[in-house]
């Protein structure tokens, strides 16, 4: 069993474990759900998983799909980002190796970003009365393709 599938054995047993607990349906649904997104990597929209969902053999609604991300986004199984439009993005959450986020004002392209020295940085940050649990960070500015569209320019930085 290669890894991958080793994390999909645990969210099912994770997901499972929490309907139960909270006396919910197992529904094949729900967990075809949960497989597609834990087979794919990347930050997807509802529309995405939608669309994706309905080329699969194993169709649901979009109400089954918007019920049951509630649920894995309650059994900290998938992770919601909103990137600056009133489009929630969404990613696994478990065995997701820690990120931040590179966001272009100018054509909405999402990067993610990885950098030890950062995240060793963030780590090491004692915080009073509070024990983090995790962290999200985003850099807004442009990417190259769209920093070349508008002359070189560099945009208004408030840094």
């Amino acid at each position: 069993m290669d890894k991958e599938e080793k994390t999909r054995e645990v969210v099912r047993q994770k997901f499972t474990e929490y309907l139960i607990a909270n006396k919910l349906r197992k529904t094949p649904e729900r967990y075809a759900i949960l497989d597609l997104i834990y087979t794919e990597r990347g930050h997807f929209s509802m529309d995405t998983l939608y669309g994706t969902m309905s080329r699969q053999p194993f169709r649901v609604s979009r109400a089954t799909l918007y019920n049951t991300m509630q649920l894995l986004l309650a059994c900290n199984l998938v992770i919601r980002h909103q990137f600056g439009k009133n489009i929630s993005f969404y990613e696994r959450a478990y065995n997701n190796e820690s990120h931040h986020h590179l966001i272009c004002i100018g054509c909405d392209k999402v990067t993610e970003y990885k950098d030890s020295e950062l995240k060793s940085f963030i780590r090491s940050r004692k915080m009073k009365r509070f024990v983090p649990v995790g962290y999200n960070l985003y850099f807004y500015g442009l990417c190259s393709g769209c920093a070349r569209r508008k002359g070189g320019k560099k945009p208004d930085s408030r840094l």
